[in-house]
């Protein structure tokens, strides 16, 4: 019986969100190739692996020492290399994030096994199947991967958190490498703005070439600040043009999100922009053209001039929130 191996990620001692993602994606592979969820986590001793067994892993091999409570690329990949062959697995996820990024192909290098990644979907058919959008979201691309085990990464947001209750058993495994053997990470620059980041945040207030200039930002700006936990995003035409740094992007070269409010402003809806945010929960789109592709994925549609509805959006959200 093979089973399936998921890589969880964690911050500051608690687990991300992507870990669940990744939880919920293993779990489904899992039970059509009829064989058990394992996940691996590394961290410091204050992260809580409680709770694990929620979203569907059957047991849990947990690595937990001070040293790793930032990322070490040896140690982590050390110690995962180890899990994979010391059990029965056809396939180990990581969510396709900077972390996983660099992780996966390590360790499909270290096992010199196949490497999928940046996939949106996950099935098995004769072997496992892996898709991702390809062409701006024109076309999906379709991979069966016959060798085993294969490494795959995940992209964010596009496996909802799904509680699958399992026995979740953990068991602590000490680390195969010393994290300050070859190289160590002594500490993660945060940016300069405390800013919520798009692929994470409740609310994404996204701008486009509608605004005219990069001045007028500051309506998307203060819409964001107006609900308090929002995240400022932007199209691909305004990060191109400078406008916007390009970890506010949203869309298929940008980040995928699928935060439960999505309002976009000035954004006509190219196809690619569509293919990163469509998943949201709900999305409001303000935009002077009634026929711009936007309106096709929107739950709520305002046509009309942005500078005159977005200021008078703002003060009423400050009023609702003020109450």
């Amino acid at each position: 019986m093979a089973n399936i191996l998921v890589v969880l990620e964690q911050r500051d001692g608690t687990l991300k969100r992507v870990s669940h993602e990744v939880l919920t994606a293993g779990r489904e592979l899992a039970d059509s190739v009829g064989g058990e969820l394992h996940a691996v986590v590394l961290g410091p001793e204050s992260l809580s692996t409680d709770g694990l067994g929620v979203y569907g892993a059957d047991k849990v091999f947990a690595t937990l020492d001070a040293r790793l409570e930032l990322y070490q690329p040896s140690a982590y990949l050390a110690t995962v290399a180890a899990r994979v062959n010391e059990g029965d697995y056809d396939a180990v996820l990581l969510g396709a994030t900077a972390l996983g990024k660099d992780l996966g192909p390590r360790v499909a290098a270290r096992l010199l096994c196949p490497f999928a990644s940046d996939v949106t979907a996950i099935a098995h058919d004769d072997g496992i199947v892996v898709s991702r959008p390809v062409y701006a979201g024109k076309a999906v691309y379709r991979l069966r991967i016959s060798g085993t085990p294969c490494v795959i990464t995940v992209r964010p947001n596009n496996f909802a958190p799904a509680e699958s209750p399992r026995a979740g058993a953990v068991e602590r495994v000490a680390l195969s490498r010393d994290p300050v053997a070859n190289e160590r990470t002594v500490r993660v620059k945060e940016p300069d703005s405390a800013a919520l980041d798009v692929s994470e945040a409740p609310v994404v207030v996204s701008g486009g070439r509608g605004l005219r200039e990069p001045e007028n930002f500051t309506l998307i700006e203060d819409l964001a600040a107006a609900f308090g936990n929002a995240a400022v995003g932007a199209s691909r035409a305004v990060v191109d043009a400078g406008w916007r740094p390009h970890s506010e992007q949203v869309g298929q070269t940008g980040k995928t999100i699928s935060p439960s409010l999505y309002v976009a402003v000035g954004i006509s809806g190219a196809i690619q922009h569509l293919a990163g945010m469509r998943t949201a929960k709900v999305i409001v789109a303000i935009n002077r053209d009634k026929d711009a592709p936007i309106f096709k994925v929107a739950d709520y549609g305002i046509v009309g001039d942005l500078f005159e509805i977005v200021p008078r959006l703002t003060e009423e959200i400050r009023k609702i929130r003020g109450n």
